[in-house]
């Protein structure tokens, strides 16, 4: 029936929708609304995993849908982390500057996550060579990065440790719009998820990657993102370099 062709559509569509609410709370500003805002990121991470596994199931594969997946990472994928940085930045301690004719210009510095989000995304719409590797850091990577901030600032606040005056720090928040952004659109190589065939050789790092993050994800939960996001750059690296080697 060609009402299934549409299934995966309509999931790309709740994918959008859950970027909008995360929007929505993250424009409040405030901390609980804000972990609201990242939860909504995660769904949205869901729905962006679901509508490409449905097309593929469905065989409803369409260049409609292609753009309409796009259109909905920009705004789930840059424009709501891109809030959610502005409003952390805003909340955030060790501002290298306080006010400018009273004005605090640093939370600003967060328009580059959905500068080069958007970026990344026009680049990887035109580019076929990016089936099963990534050239530069995928936008869902960063955006689960930056959503699951204000998650662990709620889950350490009672404690304030080192990690929470790390994550709520201006410097830290500054360097991971800045960098973040650069690695969207650098042409680094990055290894998908995506698998040709399941045999351990070949896939032993991707493999390796799944199972630390899932040990990773049982004892630490929230707290594990940034943990998974350098253990995939560092991968990463390991697969560039052994390939130039080889």
């Amino acid at each position: 029936m060609k009402i299934f062709k549409h299934i995966p559509n309509f999931i790309t569509l709740l994918n959008l929708t859950s970027g909008m609410v995360a929007i929505y709370y993250a424009v409040k500003g405030e901390p609980d609304q804000l972990a609201i805002a990242g939860t909504f990121i995660f769904v949205a991470a869901v729905f962006d995993f679901l509508d490409g596994f449905a097309a593929r199931l469905l065989n409803a594969k369409s260049n409609i849908g292609l753009q309409l997946d796009s259109l909905a990472d920009v705004v789930s994928f840059t424009v709501a982390p891109g809030f959610i940085l502005y409003q952390m930045l805003v909340l955030s301690h060790g501002k290298p500057v306080e006010l400018i004719e009273g004005i605090n210009f640093i939370p600003f510095v967060a328009i580059l996550v959905p500068w080069f989000g958007a970026l990344r995304l026009a680049k990887f719409n035109i580019d076929s060579e990016q089936q099963y590797s990534f050239k530069g850091l995928p936008t869902p990577a960063l955006a689960l990065l930056i959503a699951s901030l204000p998650l662990i600032r709620q889950t350490l606040y009672a404690d304030r440790g080192f990690f929470y005056m790390i994550i709520t720090n201006s410097y830290f928040l500054i360097a991971v719009a800045v960098f973040g952004g650069l690695l969207l659109v650098s042409n680094f190589p990055m290894f998908s998820l995506k698998f040709n065939s399941f045999g351990f050789k070949e896939n032993m790092i991707k493999y390796g990657f799944l199972l630390i993050s899932l040990v990773l994800i049982i004892f630490l939960q929230v707290i594990s993102v940034p943990f998974i996001l350098l253990l995939y750059l560092f991968l990463s690296l390991v697969i560039y370099l052994t390939d130039i080697q080889g």
